[in-house]
């Protein structure tokens, strides 16, 4: 399938892998009673991640449609949340989702995201279905991985000799002094960040599922908050996993929050450090706190990225060798 600029990033191969998964996706979710939904692309309000930047565009119709300003969605994470909070059940959707700024050999502004929220699980039962998934996947091409689950402090105290509660700046930064990163502006977090992506996760083995539960309260994201027992020490967690099949961190799933009050306070916060890095606050969504404040059941949810999925089944590092035509070509 080669041909000039006009043609394809990927090859047939590739695109009919895509095929079989998605084909894999909706037999697993149908067997399982999880429904499948489709929601909106373009929405009023916007993702306030720091670290996440979204795409925006004006609607030209006539005003009384609602707010002009649209932005495409970096996840459906919010509508399916009002969904649940509908009384919807356990649901699903898998579609194109838009990030601004990333682009690159692991990286498309726009990719594949599957979803699912189970009601009345938690972060480690939502875990292990997500492997199942995985290792459905693998199947497809003749492959099966070792499953390793461990919490997040003992991954750093095991793969960077420090303890990512209790280490300070200057011990976080220690194993990163050959690395050569520029520190300004950097915080704590991101010092944790680096220390998984430079000097943990490169050594997660190719054939082996690596499951990392129980994070730092800092990077709670969406996720609930467990504080220690009456009695226990120990610093509080966030209820939340990533999934990482060999070097591909595939998925990031939280045991989720479902307190208005808090939602707001961190979405206010994720605003306040975009300001401070002069960077656009997006709008709120109102609707997605309503819905919280009306009712949303406990629940577990998680996002998966298809592309690097595929990207692991092909054993490929270049995203554009799984998309039918990448950044550059579309």
């Amino acid at each position: 399938m080669n041909a000039g600029d006009w043609g394809p990033s990927a090859g047939l191969e590739a695109l009919r892998l895509r095929a079989r998964v998605y084909a894999l996706v909706r037999d697993f979710f149908a067997a399982r009673g999880v429904l499948e939904v489709e929601t909106p692309v373009l929405s009023e309000a916007g993702n306030t991640e720091p670290n996440i930047d979204g795409f925006s565009t004006g609607f030209s119709g006539h005003r009384d449609a609602g707010s002009p300003q649209r932005w495409l969605r970096t996840s459906p994470e919010y509508p399916l949340k009002r969904l649940l909070a509908a009384g919807v059940g356990d649901c699903y959707e898998l579609g194109r989702v838009f990030r601004n700024g990333e682009a690159g050999g692991r990286h498309n502004p726009e990719f594949t995201m599957l979803e699912w929220y189970r009601v009345g699980w938690d972060h480690l039962r939502l875990a292990e279905e997500t492997v199942e998934l995985v290792q459905q996947a693998l199947a497809l091409a003749g492959r099966r991985a070792g499953v390793v689950s461990t919490t997040y402090r003992e991954l750093f105290l095991q793969g960077a000799g420090v303890d990512p509660f209790l280490a300070d700046e200057a011990q976080l930064r220690a194993p990163l002094a050959d690395v050569g990163i520029d520190a300004q502006g950097l915080g704590r977090d991101d010092w944790l960040d680096l220390l998984m992506t430079h000097r943990i996760q490169p050594h997660f083995p190719a054939d082996r599922i690596t499951v990392v539960h129980d994070w730092p309260a800092s990077q709670c994201a969406l996720a609930k908050l467990r504080m220690p027992a009456p009695g226990e020490e120990g610093p509080a967690v966030a209820e939340r996993f990533e999934l990482y099949l060999g070097r591909f961190e595939l998925a990031n799933g939280y045991h989720e929050l479902t307190d208005p009050a808090e939602q707001r306070a961190r979405f206010e916060r994720d605003n306040r450090v975009r300001q401070s890095r002069g960077a656009v606050r997006p709008p709120l969504d109102e609707r997605l706190l309503a819905a919280l404040a009306a009712g949303m059941p406990a629940c577990a949810g998680v996002a998966l990225g298809v592309e690097r999925l595929l990207m692991a089944l092909a054993g490929t590092d270049r995203i554009g060798d799984v998309l039918a035509f990448d950044f550059a070509r579309a």
